[in-house]
């Protein structure tokens, strides 16, 4: 296939970007998206060209680091992370305009790389329990139920690659939010810190400037890892009781 791809580049966060346009061609249909983008990067490189930053890892769809926007849309046309994206998904003679993840809560460091740094802190703000040290107890020592076990199983699969935000027209991390205050609040180990965790959570994600929650639903649509909307629901239920305690 032959594309031409629109770029976003910018030297640094305090310096000022634009878009590029690079032709690329002889592009195999199973290439994954960042592959598309090192065969990119070789060719550029080669011409004496700066290379194009942009974040990855394991490549595997788990680690939540390629985060891109590709035609507008997170992590590109399918439900799936931009690593796990094949270029089958394109037509040959495509344009495909690729820009990072635009939110005030995720600065760009340069290019396509954001710092989501602000996802850290407000897991360092609460999204743990406190438990004594020592042996490990049995591991049924603590039922927990198989509604309640699942539920947390699939709020924890959430792999905080911010998609979430950059599909939010209000920059809300109220999916990544919710996902982590349910991954917890469904399992006994996570009740004795509950009040507190959400407040202290939803404290930080204020303070980051990610926006509010008006259940538009964009999240979800783009969430690699299908997280369901009725987390908000729980994080709403919790921030409430919360507050009702606190008073």
């Amino acid at each position: 296939m032959n594309l031409t791809l629109k770029i976003w580049r910018q030297a640094s966060g305090d310096a000022q970007g634009e878009m590029k346009t690079y032709p690329i061609e002889d592009v195999s249909p199973d290439m994954s998206f960042l592959e598309m983008l090192d065969v990119l990067n070789e060719r550029l490189t080669a011409q004496g060209e700066e290379p194009v930053a942009f974040d990855s890892d394991c490549r595997e769809g788990i680690c939540g680091m390629c985060g891109l926007m590709i035609n507008g849309v997170a992590h590109g046309p399918e439900v799936t992370t931009t690593c796990q994206l094949h270029m089958r998904s394109f037509s040959d003679g495509d344009e495909i305009t690729i820009e990072p993840w635009r939110a005030s809560g995720f600065p760009v460091l340069r290019d396509l790389c954001v710092d989501r740094s602000a996802f850290d802190r407000i897991i360092a703000a609460g999204g743990y329990v406190s438990v004594n040290t020592g042996a490990a107890p049995d591991a049924h020592a603590t039922p927990v139920p198989k509604e309640n076990a699942d539920r947390a199983f699939d709020a924890a699969t959430c792999i905080s690659c911010g998609a979430c935000v950059a599909a939010c027209p209000n920059g809300s991390a109220s999916l990544f939010l919710g996902a982590k205050i349910t991954h917890l609040a469904e399992l006994p180990q996570g009740q004795a810190e509950r009040h507190s965790r959400v407040l202290s959570m939803v404290h930080q994600h204020d303070l980051e400037g990610f926006g509010g929650c008006t259940n538009i639903g964009e999240c979800t649509a783009v969430c690699p890892k299908e997280i369901p909307q009725d987390v908000i629901a729980t994080l709403n239920h919790d921030m409430r009781h919360a507050l009702w305690h606190r008073v």
